[in-house]
C-alpha cells in the first residue's frame, strides 16, 4: 500500500485520475491531502472539508479481467466497507444513503464518489474518493451533517481512520470476482437508510411525491413503491430523496 501525503489540491480524485494516465501505479495507492479546494461529490455536489479536522482521500484500485457489469458491485461494496470500518471505530448507527453515502443517526457522516475506467468491456481500475467528517463540532449551513466526534465525543487519530477505513474497503472488494451480486445486495440493502419506510422524492423534473424505499436492482437502481403500489426503478440523477 502507497500512501501519499500532499498539503493542498483541487481533487484528490482528479489529482489520482490525471496521476494513473502518466504512470504505472502501485495498487492500491492512496492520495491523502490537508485541504482539498475542489472537492466533487455525487450528483456534481461540493464536499466541503476542514484541514486537520476532516478526512479527504482517495484509494486507486486496479482490477484483472473485472467485467464492466461489475461497476454497481463496486460501489456496494465499498460503501460496506466504510460502514463496517465506522461500526468497528464504534460509530452508532450507520447506515447507507443511496447509493453511497454513509449516516450516522439519519445524518450524512462520509460522502464517496467512485470513478471506474473502463477499457474494452473491462473495469482496469477505480478512484474512489472517501471524504470523512471526523473532528468537526460545527457545520455552517449544513444541519444534515454530522461528525465521529458529534456521534461519539471521541477525538479521533485521522492516521488511525484512514487506515481502517482504507483497509475495509480494500477488504470488501477483494470478494468481489468470486461473491454472487445477490449477496453483495443483500448485505447492502441490509443497511440501506430509510428502506421500508414512508420518505419524500423529488424527481428530476421537480415532481415531489410520497414513497417507501423497497430495496436497489442488480444494477444499482433504486425501487421506490409510490403512493398508488407502483414500483418505479431510478437512476441517480433521476431521483433525489428530500429530508
Amino acid at each position: 500500500m502507497k500512501i501519499i501525503k500532499l498539503n493542498a489540491i483541487d481533487s484528490t480524485n482528479t489529482y489520482l485520475i490525471n496521476l494513473a494516465k502518466k504512470e504505472s501505479l502501485k495498487d492500491p495507492t492512496i492520495i491523502v491531502t490537508n485541504s482539498q479546494t475542489q472537492g466533487r461529490g455525487q450528483q456534481g455536489a461540493n464536499w466541503q472539508s476542514v484541514s486537520q479536522q476532516s478526512l479527504t482521500f482517495s484509494v486507486f484500485k486496479a482490477y484483472n479481467g473485472l467485467s464492466a457489469n461489475a461497476i454497481s458491485s463496486i460501489a456496494f461494496l465499498v460503501s460496506l466497507g466504510v460502514s463496517k470500518a465506522l461500526k468497528k471505530l464504534l460509530i452508532p448507527s450507520v447506515e447507507i444513503k443511496w447509493p453511497n453515502d454513509i449516516m450516522s443517526h439519519s445524518k450524512k457522516i462520509t460522502g464517496i464518489l467512485i470513478e471506474n475506467q473502463v477499457k474494452l468491456g473491462e473495469i482496469v481500475s477505480s478512484v474512489i474518493g472517501i471524504g470523512i467528517n471526523v473532528n468537526e463540532v460545527k457545520f455552517n449551513n449544513l444541519p444534515q451533517a454530522t461528525s465521529m466526534r458529534l456521534e461519539t465525543g471521541v477525538v479521533y487519530n485521522l492516521d488511525e481512520v484512514l487506515h481502517t477505513v482504507v483497509e475495509g474497503v480494500l477488504k470488501e472488494l477483494e470478494n468481489i470476482q468470486t461473491k454472487p451480486i445477490s449477496e453483495i445486495k443483500s448485505t447492502y440493502e441490509a443497511i440501506l437508510f430509510k428502506k421500508e419506510m414512508i420518505s419524500v422524492f423529488e424527481t428530476q423534473q421537480g415532481i415531489r411525491f410520497n414513497g417507501i424505499i423497497k430495496g436497489v436492482t442488480d444494477s444499482g437502481e433504486l425501487k421506490v413503491e409510490n403512493e398508488d403500489e407502483v414500483l418505479t426503478t431510478y437512476q441517480l440523477k433521476e431521483i433525489k430523496m428530500l429530508f
